[in-house]
């Protein structure tokens, strides 16, 4: 029988925190709209542990939603933030340690031959869309449903992450006349893409993508996917974009570009490199590189970007990553997770579908498979909901969403999986 969960101080922190911040946070997924349920407040994590405001202690599968590839507050990157706090916690003029991640991140990213920091994956990405109009000197996007890029306008059209969350529609505030230049496209659908370009000649600035999308829960590139890509945006003279913010230094070191042989034009890059705090980066060739100011004309700026906290905790994080077996135990720990999930899934008789590559995994309740966010919408969302409550209740913290992948990291542990699998069992018996 499983102890209720004693959440009366999260429960006080967020009824307060719902008459100052709308809805009561400061993004809107971690309300727990769709699973139901008061949020948990956090206090403090550790390794792949988090305990909340009322001492219930979890394992976390979230991780920051993905920063935390190392494990929250690793020693390593804590007293390498300390000596950084030492001489400031910002400069707004040019520091060594940005000139140390950025060939960090061009060492390992094949696309990436300059690089740009900004503050978080949303300013890279609306940096990046700028860019690619400003060189190819063309204004149409084409996006894929479901995938999200952050919360620019250009964006929010049939996106994932929050908004499939929450089930709302293109966000009311942004001018049609900005998103009529958004083309969509179902994800994993080539001849989808081809007709856009047949459409549209000589109009599209590029196609911009998750490689791996994470936004609307686990959904990898069907074979040829990725690579056909590339070959149509060379032959209508577009630019290929793969936002990397959530893949990057995850499912690889050097994302999902170096694990798939498929090199974009540009990347966007964040979570992993700023090692929990917040940050985001863009890079790419040279050529393309080359006209963001002060060095050419596409203006972009930012009083944090390079900040010497982010810089340093990047930097500590990457060094872990470089470690050997470093992914391989990923790979292990976490294919170990997603294949007990199912296989209890099976056993228990829900359908359900999902998988894992590297430190990232997926579970839909649906027979499946989920090729796109079409498929994905077809999960049963209040089985999920449950599922999530009775996971939380034998404190285990999964994201709450069925439309969010999930992460693990280096200090997760076997023991830490079997307790998982352990009380998804349990959960799944009883829905």
């Amino acid at each position: 029988m499983t102890i209720p969960l004693i959440t009366t101080k999260s429960e006080e922190i967020f009824a307060a925190a719902q008459k100052i911040m709308p809805g009561g946070v400061n993004s809107p997924v971690r309300a727990f709209k769709s699973v139901g349920g008061q949020p948990i407040v956090f206090d403090r994590v550790q390794g792949a542990y988090a305990w909340d405001v009322d001492g219930n202690q979890y394992i976390d599968y979230v991780g920051s939603w993905g920063p935390a590839i190392c494990g929250h507050a690793h020693p390593e990157v804590i007293n390498a933030l300390k000596e950084a706090l030492e001489k400031g916690t910002s400069f707004g003029a040019p520091c060594v340690l940005e000139n140390v991640l950025a060939e960090m991140v061009i060492d390992a990213v094949p696309s990436v031959e300059m690089v740009r920091f900004v503050n978080s994956g949303t300013e890279a990405c609306l940096s990046v869309l700028r860019l690619m109009r400003a060189f190819t000197g063309r204004e149409k996007l084409i996006k894929f449903e479901g995938c999200y890029h952050g919360h620019g306008d250009m964006f929010l059209v049939k996106a994932g992450s929050g908004v499939a969350t929450l089930g709302l529609p293109d966000s009311p505030g942004v001018p049609k006349a900005v998103t009529v230049s958004t083309l969509t496209a179902p994800y994993n659908d080539l001849e989808a893409v081809k007709q856009l370009f047949n459409e549209n000649p000589g109009e599209i600035a590029g196609v911009i993508l998750e490689p791996i999308v994470g936004n609307a829960g686990f959904i990898p590139p069907d074979g040829g996917f990725l690579e056909g890509l590339r070959v149509l945006t060379r032959e209508n003279g577009a630019l290929l974009v793969f936002d990397e913010v959530m893949t990057g230094f995850r499912i690889a070191y050097g994302g999902v570009q170096e694990k798939s042989g498929v090199t974009p034009d540009l990347t966007t890059l964040g979570k992993v490199i700023g090692g929990g705090l917040p940050v985001g980066a863009y890079g790419g060739r040279r050529d393309i590189m080359s006209m963001v100011a002060p060095a050419g004309p596409m203006y972009q700026a930012g009083t944090l970007s390079g900040n010497p906290l982010a810089m340093t905790a990047g930097i500590k994080t990457l060094e872990l990553l470089q470690k050997p077996g470093t992914y391989e135990y990923l790979d292990k720990i976490t294919k170990k997770l997603s294949s007990g999930l199912l296989q209890i899934a099976k056993e228990t008789g829900h359908a359900a579908c999902g998988g894992q590559i590297s430190g990232m995994f997926g579970l839909f309740f649906t027979p499946g498979p989920v090729h796109n966010y079409e498929d994905a919408k077809k999960s049963d969302l209040a089985k999920f909901s449950r599922f999530h409550r009775g996971m939380l209740e034998r404190g285990i913290y999964l994201a709450p969403s069925q439309f969010e992948a999930g992460f693990t990291s280096l200090a997760h542990t076997d023991e830490d999986i079997d307790k998982t699998l352990a009380a998804a069992r349990e959960v799944m018996s009883s829905l």
